[in-house]
């Protein structure tokens, strides 16, 4: 019987609030997303281990696409099914890109003494979110010498290092450091991703990647909702390292296809402010193509294409995963891999979220207060969010030191 067949209207719904309220407030880009996600489905609702998090992180880190997003989408394929995962991904994105246009629109009637230090105070809510999660999952993942040694060496190399590439290689040598090393390390069955579909499933996924992947690129002519869609496509397939690989991969094909350089550029900065993927403002270019379409339905294209390949490709990955996390050795690499996630959150932690977030006494004070108001009170992210908003509006109006 698949492992849905119990799935619920109630659980759906449940994903979609979930998904929905993140889809508002979860700034600071997708690996502040990662620790909203830890929060709320691991510590708070309850509806993942630790361990079953950290192999979803691990496999999403692993593909091409927008990995929070993947993560989330996982989440929601777990939970409720297949109704579940496009409800997560709808919740989460929507929201972002609905956000980004009336961003686009009104942000240049904001005065800055208003805008940047929002926007300040949600740099600072990702760093006290992402070091929860880190505190959370070092405290769970890494209870033993070995595994807090492949932690620390994991972040130590992605902080001496900047390639984007370098996150598989330091996921790929956990895993090694894992079957080296974590020899009592054994994941129980519980502790292993659910899924209502296998590897049967996994090949007609792959094949559906590729279909469509030739099908765009076949039909792809002149200023058409094909080219537009097998634009995005490619870069949904090829984008390795997170949403911002999305400008070196986007800028040239879309200029070249009649967007100006300037808006192009204003889109992916607004952006950056913006909750939710980063991915979402892909709606805000695929709206302003010349396709001889509606806007919205540009928009649309450009978002579902370049979301889908990364979605297919982990539909193709999970069973494979699944088949393989309850051999023993591959029970004690997952051991490592979890380790050396804590480790790829804790150099994320530093650089960028940190360095990029603190820049004064008052940004350190207010993260730690931030903190303390998830770790020691136990409160909802949400608090957080206003706080740091608060004291981003309020320190600059108190007198210099």
């Amino acid at each position: 019987m698949s492992a849905w067949s119990n799935t619920s209207g109630r659980q759906v719904l449940a994903v979609f609030v979930a998904f929905l309220k993140l889809g508002f407030t979860a700034f600071g880009g997708p690996v502040a997303h990662l620790g909203y996600f830890h929060k709320e489905f691991v510590e708070r609702q309850r509806w993942l281990s630790e361990s079953q998090f950290s192999q979803l992180l691990a496999i999403c880190q692993f593909l091409p696409g927008p990995a929070s997003s993947q993560l989330g989408f996982a989440i929601g394929l777990q939970r409720a099914g297949w109704l579940g995962a496009t409800a997560a991904f709808f919740a989460f994105t929507a929201p972002s890109a609905l956000v980004l246009f009336g961003l686009a629109l009104f942000l240049p009637l904001v005065p800055v003494t208003i805008a940047a230090p929002v926007i300040q105070g949600l740099k600072l809510v990702a760093c006290a979110v992402v070091a929860d999660a880190v505190i959370s999952m070092a405290k769970k993942l890494c209870p033993d010498f070995y595994r807090r040694a492949i932690a620390v060496v994991v972040a130590a190399i992605l902080l001496a290092f900047s390639f984007s590439w370098l996150q598989f290689l330091v996921i790929a040598g956990g895993a090694i450091a894992g079957l080296v090393f974590c020899r009592d390390s054994i994941i129980p069955v519980r502790d292993q991703i659910k899924l209502g579909y296998g590897l049967r499933h996994a090949v007609v996924f792959l094949l559906l990647f590729l279909l469509v992947f030739l099908i765009l690129a076949f039909a792809s002519s002149g200023a058409s909702l094909a080219t537009l869609g097998d634009t995005f496509y490619r870069a949904g397939a090829l984008v390795f390292g997170g949403g911002h690989v999305l400008l070196p991969l986007l800028e040239q094909p879309l200029v070249a296809s009649g967007l100006s350089k300037e808006t192009f550029l204003a889109g992916y900065g607004a952006a950056q402010a913006m909750p939710g993927p980063l991915f979402s403002v892909s709606a805000f270019w695929g709206a302003l193509m010349p396709t001889g379409y509606p806007s919205w339905v540009g928009a649309l294209v450009a978002l579902s294409c370049v979301f889908l390949p990364g979605f297919l490709l982990l539909l193709v990955a999970l069973p494979v995963w699944q088949s393989l996390s309850s051999n023993t050795l591959v029970a004690r690499a997952i051991s490592g891999v979890n380790a050396a996630v804590v480790g790829l959150l804790a150099a994320a932690l530093y650089n960028p979220i940190f360095v990029s977030s603190v820049v004064s006494v008052f940004d350190l004070i207010a993260v730690l207060i931030a903190l303390a108001i998830l770790v020691v009170w136990r409160l909802s992210p949400l608090w957080v969010l206003c706080f740091c908003v608060v004291w981003s509006l309020v320190t600059p109006l108190l007198p210099a030191t």
